[in-house]
């Protein structure tokens, strides 16, 4: 029966598997915006003649699909290997921070060093990857990170080299004019020179990886028994993660960065029963092709115009909510990490009747200097004058019709998001929690865009879309955080899949939308530029009109909250519904802010830990503090994205985002510490 039962998964997994993927690889090459019959494709493959119908197939269709053949199963197997050494489930070059430490150093390559871009630029990559690899391995605790804990810094690290690229590509637009799509992963292939260039790296890094299967296997033991077996445990954990980043170095440097991959096919054979190394990385091999050959195929089939979907927009919607269910299915499993980073406590315990004029002053000052500060450096007599009514009418109307308006918006707008993430930490107990890492800027990014390009209505409903894009992203989250029982650190790493689904979407619809390149990674990383008293009195007068007096009478509650489910309730207090009502309240606030100035994170991380050094953990006390310090960042983001590069301007969301991860880093460290 045994014998039976592993004939059948065997037969399932390779020949289940050949067929599916020799089905998707002739579904693939009959796809494109030129119909060819079906009889003429298969001439074309093994009977090929001097005639256009064939060479399309042979020099565009085939290469493709064959390099989605040798992407995918390179992925995959790199995936598995890397959560064997790690012996984290969760691990792959995507969870990793991998992929963006590979893009961003192809991306500097490109715009410093081009005489470097030798051989696709897989030296540049592997080097970007290793680097990152140790990055993110050391923050999260080297040996003893545990598995959630290593793909948070992961996602960390990502975003701080995905903001970083965003800088590098507004600025220097044509030298990375093509590397948009790229970087977002696509198999285009307009030659075979992309597989004469990957597949002979592949193969000997697969076969070397193939001989070192039962070294591999022993690891899994422990490192001690591995050690007492007889093997070097440094020795193959540092020719296996080698191997892993060159996998997925080579595979970066021909079709991009692709997700999920890596995560997707080795769990299929996990799943299925294998656990030995070698069908496991066959069958990773096997399935990882298939994976992201039928993600290729949906992209085309979704965008029937052949307009070129990222395919790795396709595999992280197929990636992303397996992700979300390996979470859910480590909680079952017990292998959670249940405590959360430190929520800090006060430097310096200041009153508020001290604190607040401070601030205010401080507020005044920065948007003073905001006013005086332009393309021509800093020149406060102008300001000066334009309020004592003594200045020319054009410089009057720039610094009151442009600059200040812009700074208030800023300043508004950062306090909202500020207010936003204390809540959220609040209510979930979650000191990680922010409206960025728990998914619901990218869930109110998703309905600002399908308002703006699919429904096609006036720029006035694009905060409702906002909201009701950030409203179904929040009960996504709260219900799943529900049946986490709202772990912070567990409920961080949903956040991560909810907002790579969410991300996956926006991709999709900028490319749908035909954006500029620029136009769009600016709005996607979030900007102040050209705002005004439109976006003030439309989309964020109202929440602070209505929603913060509300709370200024209703914040006490979370400091019951913070006391335990148990004891809020003995307490009398309603604990699933003022859960819900705050958290709602706070999905508001940030779905507003990203109507407003677009998708900036890490305000509501910082504003409110950096709260707490002045007046300790009271959330009563907390709420003004962190709404002056929230505010006094983003208009100070503002400023530098004016000023450092002029004339031309940084999005306010990058330079916040590059201050905020290393902040989130440090904030990881110090736990472990």
């Amino acid at each position: 029966m045994m014998n039976r039962a592993m004939a059948l998964k065997t037969f399932l997994v390779f020949g289940g598997g050949l067929f599916l993927l020799i089905l998707l690889t002739w579904i693939h090459i009959n796809q494109g915006n030129i119909s060819i019959p079906v009889w003429t494709v298969f001439e074309a493959v093994f009977s090929p003649a001097d005639t256009l119908e064939h060479h399309t197939i042979r020099v565009l269709r085939l290469p493709r699909a064959v390099m989605g053949i040798v992407a995918g199963g390179a992925l995959a197997v790199s995936g598995a290997v890397l959560q064997t050494v790690t012996k984290n489930p969760l691990s792959s070059a995507s969870t990793l921070g991998i992929h963006s430490g590979t893009y961003f150093a192809v991306i500097v390559t490109t715009i410093f060093f081009p005489f470097a871009m030798i051989m696709n630029g897989i030296i540049t990559a592997f080097i970007g990857g290793v680097v990152t690899f140790l990055i993110v391995y050391i923050l999260s605790g080297g040996g003893d990170a545990t598995p959630v804990r290593m793909v948070l810094a992961g996602m960390i690290v990502t975003f701080l080299f995905s903001s970083l690229t965003s800088v590098l590509q507004i600025f220097y637009e044509n030298e990375t004019q093509g590397l948009f799509l790229w970087g977002s992963g696509t198999l285009v292939q307009n030659s075979w020179d992309g597989v004469r260039f990957a597949l002979p790296v592949v193969t000997a890094a697969f076969l070397v990886l193939l001989g070192a299967a039962r070294k591999l296997d022993t690891l899994k033991l422990g490192d001690e028994v591995a050690t007492a077996l007889g093997q070097n445990v440094k020795a193959v954990k540092f020719v296996t993660i080698i191997l892993s980043v060159l996998l997925t170095s080579v595979t970066v440097s021909v079709v991009g960065p692709i997700g999920f991959v890596g995560l997707v096919a080795p769990h299929i054979i996990k799943l299925i029963g294998f656990r030995s190394h070698v069908p496991l990385l066959l069958g990773s091999f096997l399935w990882g092709a298939v994976v992201l050959l039928m993600a290729d195929v949906l992209a085309r089939y979704i965008d029937p115009s052949f307009s070129e979907l990222p395919v790795g927009a396709i595999t992280a919607l197929i990636g992303a909510p397996w992700l979300i269910w390996l979470v859910l299915r480590m909680k079952r499993s017990g292998n959670t990490d249940g405590g959360s980073v430190m929520a800090g406590s006060s430097l310096v315990q200041m009153r508020l009747r001290v604190l607040l004029p401070i601030f205010s002053i401080l507020v005044l000052l920065v948007l003073f200097v905001s006013m005086s500060t332009g393309n021509y450096g800093f020149d406060p007599s102008q300001t000066i004058a334009v309020f004592q009514g003594e200045a020319e009418s054009f410089i009057r109307n720039y610094i009151l019709e442009l600059r200040l308006p812009r700074a208030i918006v800023a300043f508004t707008s950062g306090a909202i998001l500020a207010v936003s993430g204390l809540i959220f930490q609040g209510v979930l107990r979650n000191p990680l929690a922010d409206p960025s890492v728990i998914g619901i800027t990218s869930g109110a990014g998703v309905g600002a865009l399908l308002t703006m390009y699919v429904f096609s209505v006036s720029a006035a409903w694009i905060p409702l879309g906002a909201m009701a894009g950030a409203i179904v992203f929040f009960i996504i989250v709260m219900a799943l955080g529900a049946k986490m029982e709202f772990q912070p650190t567990m409920l961080a790493l949903l956040g991560i899949g909810v907002s790579a689904f969410g991300q996956a979407i926006i991709q999709i619809l900028v490319v749908r939308a035909d954006m500029g390149v620029a136009s769009a990674l600016t709005w996607l990383s979030g900007t102040t530029y050209a705002t005004g008293y439109g976006e003030l009195l439309s989309y964020l007068l109202w929440p602070v009109l209505l929603l913060i007096p509300v709370l200024f009478f209703y914040i006490r509650k979370l400091d019951v909250l913070a006391l335990g489910d148990d004891t809020a309730k003995g307490l009398g207090l309603d604990v699933r519904s003022v859960r819900f009502q705050m958290a709602l309240i706070a999905t508001l606030l940030a779905a507003s802010s990203v109507a407003a100035v677009g998708a900036i994170g890490f305000i509501g991380l910082i504003a409110p830990h950096a709260a707490r050094l002045f007046v300790g953990t009271v959330n009563q006390r907390l709420l003004p503090v962190a709404m002056m310090i929230g505010g006094l960042l983003l208009v100070v983001a503002d400023l530098f994205s004016r000023t450092l590069l002029a004339p031309a301007e940084i999005p306010s969301g990058i330079l916040v985002a590059v201050l905020g991860a290393p902040y989130f880093l440090w904030l990881m460290k110090r736990r472990s510490a």
